[in-house]
């Protein structure tokens, strides 16, 4: 069977056959549910470069609103060898190795602590990091040897945060925001570390943000050690953590 060779320089997307370009998208229009509602989403489509724009399903939401599935061929490309992307450079060790990491160049418990700051309520992706039981096969913060987990749950403001930081002589903050509506958790996420600046006590904490949209670039620029996004687990915050400490000379 012969396969084409990829042209990782001319990189487009794969649908029935290779550089097709062919797309799913959906997405809302404020218009009633009909034919002129269906003309309207596929014009839309080729304004944002689709070509052969072709509705797939539709649905009144009521209201005046309409929800649209499309297909659409891409024309455009990327150059996938010319892509850098910023991440957190650490040798992600296994929960064993981060145990045995604390014991050899610690020396005592690493204290970490964690929330869903501001108004998040969503604590699936801090309690995937901090509770006991983990997440698809990967333990919790709880269950290492060597670390001592607080998960201070949801809605907790940056004063508490902070507060409770002091109290515990923490070595790290994890900071989870879900909610990015309207770019809240970039404000709550830089009240965060201007509160540890005006305390003091910024260079003494290793900070980590974390969150469906929480990138390590946007984590860094926003004054924070380290971002993780989606696909993150206990091993990989924890790993960073301990190295950290060492590194910077916080023992």
């Amino acid at each position: 069977m012969l396969v084409e060779k990829v042209d990782l320089t001319k990189v487009k997307p794969y649908g029935d056959t290779l550089n097709d370009g062919m797309v799913q998208l959906s997405f809302t229009l404020p218009v009633p549910f009909g034919e002129e509602g269906k003309e309207a989403a596929k014009q839309l489509a080729v304004k944002m470069g689709l070509d052969e724009p072709s509705v797939v399903s539709y649905q009144d939401l009521g209201g005046g609103f309409t929800y649209f599935i499309m297909y659409g061929k891409c024309q455009h490309t990327v150059d996938f060898t010319s892509i850098e992307v910023p991440k957190v450079d650490v040798d992600i060790m296994s929960k064993e190795e981060v145990e045995e990491y604390i014991e050899q160049n610690i020396g005592r418990d690493v204290v970490i602590i964690g929330a869903c700051t501001g108004t998040d309520a969503h604590t699936v992706g801090i309690d995937a990091i901090m509770n006991m039981k983990g997440y698809n096969g990967h333990y919790g913060l709880e269950r290492y040897k060597g670390v001592e987990a607080h998960n201070l749950g949801s809605q907790v403001p940056n004063e508490e945060l902070i507060a409770k930081a002091i109290e515990l002589k923490a070595d790290a903050i994890l900071v989870s925001q879900v909610v990015t509506q309207k770019d809240v958790h970039i404000s709550n996420m830089t009240n965060l570390v201007e509160l540890l600046e005006a305390e003091g006590i910024r260079d003494k904490i290793i900070v980590v943000g974390g969150g469906p949209r929480i990138s390590h670039e946007l984590a860094k620029e926003l004054g924070y050690d380290a971002g993780f996004g989606t696909g993150s687990y206990a091993e990989d915050v924890a790993s960073f953590v301990v190295t950290q400490i060492v590194e910077r000379k916080l023992v």
